[in-house]
């Protein structure tokens, strides 16, 4: 019985002595689902490959993913010189996405790719991209050997997708998505836990920190689009990571009458990251894509130099544009 449901990513993975896996920069849910999951399912797999070492590089992470088996195993630095046989890359839909492992992708003596991204650039020497599926973990889970998957692999899988559908109420998510999602459930899991622990759950200061960024948004456009932002002086009072900020861009989007969120937060002087999300008409992957960045129709990102205003002043008639082509405005 095949291991993988494609013979090349089999193939480029049988008797690759070394592998190497990773993510997207500041990982989400499917990041991290997707990298723990298939770290597993290689190790479940090791000896018919003919594997003796599998790595998997990711950026620090909230504490509320250690749920999961295999974090314990994540390396979050490049402090070795390692040469891989094989390199995956999950969730990313180019190569500058994967920060410092991508010395490792460049390095590695075969690339694959495994995505969902419309915008991914198909950078590897095998991708295997699905940009219908709602997540990467989505496109995983039809890659394998639903015989394989165990209880703690079916957990990552779950929370990757749980997390890239918004609890199955994005666009995205499909009957497929949620047959899968009951396939894993059917594994034993304690799906209730997993959400409620990794999803909804929120610490008393993230809790004042998505207030504080409701409270000071503001809305643009007749309504049709709300920003709110924060700077790193404000991260560093609360001793919050951007970990933190997961849940506000999709809070600012609930807003009635809203068709695109925008979230921004400071990286570093002069640096922002730019989180975009859309309701409807507007597709948020062309306007981050235009400025280096990429994701989804729905739910899309990049990184911006300037002021807070400078970035909603460029945004803003790109946004303006779609709307009024879609009689929005």
């Amino acid at each position: 019985m095949s291991i993988f449901t494609n013979k090349n990513i089999e193939d480029a993975l049988l008797n690759s002595k070394k592998v190497a896996i990773a993510g997207h920069i500041r990982p989400d849910g499917d990041c991290i689902g997707s990298c723990t999951a298939l770290y597993m399912y290689l190790n479940e797999c090791r000896k018919e490959l003919g594997l003796e070492r599998v790595d998997v590089y990711l950026e620090p992470f909230g504490e509320e993913f250690n749920i999961l088996s295999g974090t314990e195993h994540i390396r979050h630095t490049s402090d070795n010189d390692e040469v891989y046989d094989v390199f995956i890359s999950l969730d990313s839909s180019s190569p500058d996405r994967l920060g410092f492992a991508i010395k490792y992708f460049e390095s590695a003596k075969k690339r694959i790719c495994i995505d969902h991204h419309i915008t991914n650039v198909f950078f590897a020497d095998i991708n295997h991209v699905v940009a219908d599926a709602s997540s990467t973990c989505e496109v995983l889970y039809n890659l394998m050997d639903n015989s394989r998957i165990t209880k703690d692999i079916a957990k990552s899988l779950y929370i990757g997708i749980v997390h890239d559908t918004g609890m199955f109420k994005n666009s995205s998510t499909s009957d497929k998505t949620m047959e899968i999602a009951a396939g894993l459930i059917r594994k034993g899991i304690d799906f209730t836990r997993l959400i409620d622990e990794t999803f909804i759950q929120k610490t008393y200061m993230q809790l004042q920190i998505m207030g504080r960024c409701l409270m000071e948004s503001q809305v643009l456009l007749g309504g049709k689009v709300i920003v709110s932002s924060i700077e790193r002086k404000v991260l560093d009072f609360y001793g919050a990571s951007f970990g933190d900020l997961n849940g506000i861009i999709d809070q600012l989007r609930t807003a009635k009458g809203c068709e695109v969120a925008i979230f921004i937060y400071e990286t570093n002087e002069n640096e922002h990251k730019v989180s975009l999300r859309s309701n409807s008409i507007v597709d948020v992957s062309k306007i981050a894509y235009y400025f280096g960045g990429g994701g989804h129709i729905k739910a899309a990102g990049c990184t911006m130099a300037g002021t807070v205003q400078d970035i909603i002043n460029t945004l803003t008639p790109h946004i303006e544009e779609q709307l009024r082509a879609g009689n929005a405005l």
